[in-house]
């Protein structure tokens, strides 16, 4: 768990949202090793040292009418980028989707990340052109379900 969470605040970093990272090991812990896990995670290793990671849960395609797979986080410690890793995590997380019968994998980016753009659009990646994230949190989500 001290791993992981230690990649998430990496990834924060990296992201400049170094503050919303709140979560705990106990949270990872509980929400990953219980007997309903929500979560999955890949850890990479190189040489020895550990070296990113793919933070991944399942989702539903009313649509295909199968299940799919959501890469939620996807992270690779600077001075280990550029040795394939990210592309083996990825590689591993396609192997697991096409095993398990998923339909599809998600994930988003942010727009400035030119890298991982072009990262992505190199694996055969398509950026979904008419959709936008919406997000729920905090005060509105708590409002919303009280007084609906």
């Amino acid at each position: 768990m001290p791993l992981m969470l230690a990649f998430i605040r990496e990834l924060a970093e990296y992201e400049k949202e170094p503050q919303a990272v709140v979560a705990t090991e106990e949270d990872l812990l509980r929400d990953g090793f219980g007997q309903s896990p929500r979560y999955f995670c890949l850890v990479a290793d190189w040489e020895g040292t550990p070296a990113g990671f793919a933070f991944y849960f399942h989702t539903y395609s009313t649509w295909l009418g199968r299940w799919g797979l959501y890469l939620e986080d996807l992270y690779v410690t600077p001075r280990l980028r550029g040795r394939g890793i990210g592309r083996a995590l990825l590689v591993e997380l396609a192997r697991i989707a096409v095993r398990e019968k998923c339909g599809r994998m998600n994930w988003q980016v942010l727009d400035w990340n030119a890298p991982a753009l072009e990262f992505y659009r190199g694996l055969g990646a398509k950026m979904l052109p008419d959709w936008e994230t919406f997000r729920l949190a905090g005060e509105a989500l708590e409002r919303l379900a009280r007084d609906g």
